[in-house]
């Protein structure tokens, strides 16, 4: 989530936006698109998938083939650096660090055994 918070506003992501992100489902900085977007990220990131067939319709809806696809690899390719860099307790630098702390603590975030 570190890196992610840096890359997003380096990407134009308000800040705002960023910080609100847990809050998608009701925050009207979100769309519809962006909203069954993200609710696909969490249920195919959980154990055992949670995408139902009403999920992928709604993505449907929103996304192109090609999109969903690229998503569903961004998820899987983000699942794999999680585990890895949580298990091998990979530091984070301090860019990431900084913008971070300043964006997403108060959703629970802390740099733990990130820290160098």
């Amino acid at each position: 989530m570190a890196h992610n918070a840096g890359g997003s506003l380096q990407q134009g992501i308000p800040a705002e936006k960023l910080e609100k992100v847990w809050e998608f489902r009701t925050s009207p900085l979100f769309n519809d698109a962006e909203r069954v977007a993200l609710e696909f990220s969490i249920a195919a990131a959980s154990q055992p998938n949670e995408v139902t067939d009403e999920l992928f319709e709604q993505m449907k809806k929103h996304w192109n083939e090609g999109q969903i696809v690229e998503i569903t690899a961004l998820i899987s390719y983000f699942g794999f650096m999680n585990r890895w860099n949580d298990t091998m307790a990979t530091p984070l630098e301090e860019h990431p660090i900084e913008k971070a702390e300043k964006h997403i603590t108060q959703h629970g975030w802390s740099v733990g055994k990130h820290k160098r």
